[in-house]
């Protein structure tokens, strides 16, 4: 017997709004250069643009995020769902990337934290925003923590 692993149920229609919600998060972001949805449950949000591992196409999405020396911390939660966000396959499929800030554009590298470094700022990271730890005990995936390393452009 087979069984399923445990997350949170994402339906369709939640996918949907999901999906409708970060399209509009986005534009409101670049719009204002970040003024207007800089900010979301308490912690700074940056946004992600990474190739789509099947499309090749640009998919960026709204992301909280705390500092770590120069590197950007993440975390590929979902939510608590039994998977991945597709953001972090893209990732895991091309880890070149781009972050805005605001009205900064900047290159980045991404890889997963090791269990070092993921038991030293997994705390930061609950501290910036709880749900994290709720949606660590909803489910059975390891929830990765992503490092997004500035690259110099070759430019």
């Amino acid at each position: 017997m087979t069984t399923k692993p445990r997350g949170r149920p994402y339906g369709g229609a939640i996918t949907t709004a999901q999906r409708a919600a970060t399209r509009l998060h986005s534009f409101v972001y670049r719009a204002t250069n970040g003024r207007l949805g800089g900010y979301l449950a308490g912690g700074p949000v940056l946004l992600l643009t990474t190739t789509g591992r099947k499309s090749g196409e640009e998919r960026t999405v709204p992301l909280l995020y705390i500092r770590d020396g120069e590197s950007f911390v993440t975390v590929g939660s979902n939510g608590g769902t039994a998977t991945h966000p597709a953001w972090w396959l893209n990732l895991k499929a091309n880890p070149g990337a781009v972050v805005e800030l605001g009205d900064r554009r900047l290159r980045v590298q991404a890889e997963e934290a090791g269990p070092e470094q993921k038991e030293r700022l997994w705390p930061k990271l609950v501290e910036m925003y709880g749900g994290y730890e709720s949606y660590r005990r909803r489910t059975d995936r390891e929830i990765p923590v992503v490092l997004l390393r500035p690259v110099e452009d070759d430019s």
